[in-house]
C-alpha cells in the first residue's frame, strides 16, 4: 500500500493526538501574536491563549462564522483583520464564491499552497494515482483553490494534469491526450458521458480508469449511477477555500481528515457543545500549524456550515489511522417544510432510484411553495427525460416518494395528511430552468 506522507498518515491515535494537542497550542500562539482578530478576539472574550492546552479546549472558545470575516474586511473594516502575515509574504490572494453576500478574502503563503497540496497529494495516492496518470481537472482555474491546489498536488506525487477547467472540452482531449482519470462533479461527468455516447464514443472505452467527483455533495445512488455508466470506481473528495480538504481511499468507507493540518470537530446545530462519533453535526474547523510554520490566513473555530458525521477513528483496512467522515452536505441547501428538514441529496436520493434511469437523464430542480389559505406546502419535481412521452412515471414517483420517505419519516406524516403535496413534471432535454441561469444550478429552491 503506497502513502505520501506515511509516518504521518500511519501514525497511532496516540501519537496523532499528541501531535494534534502540540499543533493546537502552537497555533493559538501564533494567532494571538500575527492575526488582528485574534489578538482582540482574545482581549475581548477574556481568553488567555496559554489556556488553550489541547484540542478539547477549543470548546470554550466561541465560534465564528463567514459572517465574522465578512464583517472585519473591507469594506466594513479598514483592514483585512483574518490576514495573518506581511503582505511581502502573501503569494496569491483568494475569494469564496459570494453567494451569500460580499465574498470572503483569503490570503496564502507560498507555504500554505504547499501544506493545501499535501493534503490533495495525500488524497491522490490514497486513490491509487502515480507517475503515468494523466489527469484531467474539470474544476475552475480561478479565484477558488481547488484546481491550483489539485496541479500543485500532482507536482507533489508525479503525475500529468490536463488544466481544462470545465468539462465540457472537446472529445479529441480524450482521443489524443488519453488521461485516465477525470475530476468533476457528479453531474459535469455524467453529461459528459453522455456527449462521448453521441458522439460515438463509449466512456467505458475510453482508457479513463477512475473519477474523482467533488465540488458538491451527492447522493450515493447517483454515485453509484455514475460508476455504472463510466464502468469505473469515482473517488469521493470534499475541499474548500478555507483548507478542509478530505478525500476517500480505495476502500471508499469515508473520507480521510488530514487531522495533523486542519481539525474538524462535529458540533450539535446550537454550536454548544461537541456530537457523539455517529451522529451528523456542524463542521468546526481550525487551521492546524505545524512548529515554526507561519500562515497567510488562520481560523480558529470556523463554522463551515456543512453537515456530517464521524464515521470511525479506528484504522481503515488501507493502513490510514486519520478520522473517517461521512460525505458533507450544506446547511445552506436545507430547508424545512412544517419544521420537518430536507435537503437537496435527499432529493437527488429519490430521483437517481435505479429503475428510473431507464427513463431520466439525472438532471433535476425542485420548488417549494406555499398556499397560505389552505396552509399547506407544494413541492413540484422537475425531472428530465429521455423522452417524456414514454417515460414510466408512475413507477418513477413511486420510487422517488419511497426512498423521500424511507430516508425522512416526518416527512411521509405531512404528505399523507395532506399538508404537503408533491407534483411532479417531466420535460425534455434542456429544458429545466437551471439551465437558463448562470452559475452552480440551485436544484432545491424555496420560493415561499
Amino acid at each position: 500500500m503506497n502513502y505520501y506522507n506515511p509516518e504521518t498518515e500511519t501514525m497511532k491515535r496516540d501519537g496523532l493526538n499528541t501531535l494534534i494537542d502540540e499543533r493546537v497550542r502552537y497555533t493559538i500562539r501564533y494567532a494571538a501574536e500575527y492575526s488582528p482578530f485574534y489578538r482582540k478576539w482574545f482581549k475581548n472574550n477574556h481568553i488567555d491563549p496559554q489556556s488553550i492546552r489541547e484540542h478539547e479546549d477549543l470548546l470554550e472558545l466561541p465560534v465564528i462564522n463567514g459572517e465574522t470575516i465578512r464583517n472585519h474586511q473591507p469594506p466594513i473594516q479598514d483592514e483585512f483583520c483574518f490576514k495573518s502575515a506581511p503582505w511581502d509574504d502573501i503569494y496569491t490572494i483568494h475569494e469564496t464564491s459570494g453567494t451569500s453576500g460580499t465574498p470572503k478574502a483569503f490570503f496564502l503563503m507560498w507555504d500554505d499552497w504547499q501544506r493545501y497540496a499535501e493534503k490533495y497529494a495525500r488524497s491522490f495516492v490514497s486513490q491509487g494515482f502515480g507517475p503515468g496518470d494523466r489527469v484531467a481537472v474539470c474544476a475552475s482555474y480561478g479565484m477558488n483553490v481547488g484546481a491550483n491546489t489539485m496541479t500543485l498536488a500532482a507536482h507533489k506525487v508525479g503525475f500529468t494534469v490536463i488544466p481544462e477547467g470545465k468539462c465540457t472540452f472537446p472529445i479529441r482531449v480524450i482521443q489524443s491526450y488519453h488521461p485516465t482519470a477525470i475530476v468533476g462533479s457528479v453531474f459535469k461527468l455524467l453529461r459528459l458521458a453522455h456527449r462521448m455516447e453521441s458522439e460515438g464514443m463509449d466512456p467505458k472505452d475510453s482508457g479513463i480508469t477512475k473519477l474523482i467527483v467533488g465540488g458538491e455533495s451527492f447522493a450515493e445512488e447517483s454515485r453509484t449511477y455514475l460508476d455504472e455508466v463510466w464502468g469505473i470506481p469515482s473517488y469521493n473528495t470534499y475541499g474548500s477555500t478555507e483548507g478542509t480538504m478530505c478525500g476517500e481511499c480505495t476502500v471508499r468507507n469515508g473520507l480521510h481528515v488530514p487531522e495533523d493540518l486542519v481539525h474538524m470537530d462535529i458540533y450539535d446545530p446550537k454550536l454548544r457543545s461537541f456530537v457523539p462519533d455517529g451522529e451528523s453535526g456542524r463542521i468546526v474547523m481550525t487551521t492546524l500549524l505545524p512548529e515554526g510554520a507561519k500562515t497567510g490566513n488562520l481560523l480558529i473555530n470556523y463554522d463551515t456550515e456543512d453537515v456530517t458525521e464521524v464515521i470511525t477513528r479506528d484504522p481503515c483496512p488501507c493502513g490510514r489511522t486519520h478520522m473517517r467522515v461521512k460525505n458533507p452536505v450544506r446547511e445552506a441547501e436545507t430547508i424545512h417544510i412544517k419544521d420537518v428538514p430536507i435537503n437537496r441529496v435527499d432529493i437527488e436520493e429519490g430521483v437517481f432510484q435505479r429503475e428510473n434511469m431507464e427513463y431520466l437523464s439525472g438532471e433535476y430542480e425542485a420548488f417549494v411553495y406555499s398556499d397560505e389559505d389552505r396552509g399547506s406546502v407544494t413541492m413540484r419535481v422537475s425531472l428530465e427525460c429521455h423522452d417524456p412521452d414514454t417515460c414510466d412515471r408512475k413507477m418513477v414517483e413511486e420510487n422517488f416518494l419511497s426512498a423521500l420517505f424511507r430516508k425522512n419519516p416526518s416527512l411521509s406524516h405531512i404528505y399523507r395528511d395532506g399538508t404537503l403535496e408533491i407534483l411532479f413534471s417531466y420535460l425534455p432535454n434542456g429544458d429545466l430552468e437551471l439551465y437558463r441561469l448562470k452559475g452552480r444550478p440551485k436544484r432545491l429552491v424555496d420560493r415561499r
